[in-house]
């Protein structure tokens, strides 16, 4: 049962939820992907897409697409669409699509800590380009110490505060495991991987965000939808 919120939701809240789940109809089918799956080359891609709401932000580019450019692209789609229902919420709201863009601050922290630490010090500016454009803010591009990761961790959460503190010294990804096995709502997660699987650990955990993000949409009259 909601509380009282919901009766005054729609005052400041309730165009913009409509405007999310307007864009619901925009999101690619399955037939949609069925047909994607058949194309041979990105200039077919870029042809399907052009049928959908993706169309004009690949109108414009020339045949012989990159890949990246296509996620480029398609990325700018969703960021458009962020900053537009950004711009017309009102507090406390505007707050928490701020809130949104943590995540992929986070993802993108993680990536440069990895690549630049984990990874044989790649290049920092090779890992910008592979940054989420939501998540970038000032100083993203700094290197950190060992220390300075200590104090990305939140002071709150299942994990905290020893999980937080046997993370900060683990080396590779069996030694994550390890700590976040201790853990049981990690624990189906990391059941689907064998052992050493780095690769799958990214795949794992989007899929369980996925799953429940949709449960979330289909709630009314809350902030939550448009997360």
């Amino acid at each position: 049962m909601y509380g009282f919120e919901a009766m005054t939701f729609n005052i400041h809240g309730g165009y913009l939820e409509a405007i999310v789940r307007g864009h619901r109809s925009g999101l690619l089918t399955t037939a949609d992907y069925n047909n994607l799956c058949q194309c041979e080359t990105l200039d077919d891609i870029k042809m399907h897409l052009s049928a959908t709401e993706y169309g004009p932000y690949l109108q414009n580019e020339p045949s012989s697409l990159h890949k990246t450019t296509i996620v480029e692209k398609c990325t700018l789609k969703l960021v458009d669409e962020y900053k537009n229902m950004l711009c017309q919420a009102t507090k406390p709201l505007s707050t928490f699509l701020e809130y949104i863009t943590y995540g992929h601050m986070i993802d993108n922290v993680v990536l440069i800590v990895l690549g630049t630490i984990a990874l044989h010090e790649r290049d920092v500016n090779e890992l910008l380009e592979k940054c989420h454009p939501l998540g970038m803010f000032d100083s993203i591009g700094t290197e950190l110490t060992r220390d300075d990761h200590r104090k990305l961790y939140s002071s709150f959460g299942l994990l905290h505060p020893y999980g937080h503190e046997e993370l900060a010294v683990c080396e590779d990804i069996d030694q994550v495991r390890a700590v976040m096995e201790k853990y049981p709502p990690y624990q189906s997660i990391f059941s689907k991987m064998s052992y050493g699987e780095s690769q799958m650990l990214d795949k794992a955990f989007y899929e369980e965000e996925v799953k429940r993000e949709c449960l979330a949409f289909e709630s009314r009259f809350v902030d939550v939808a448009l997360f």
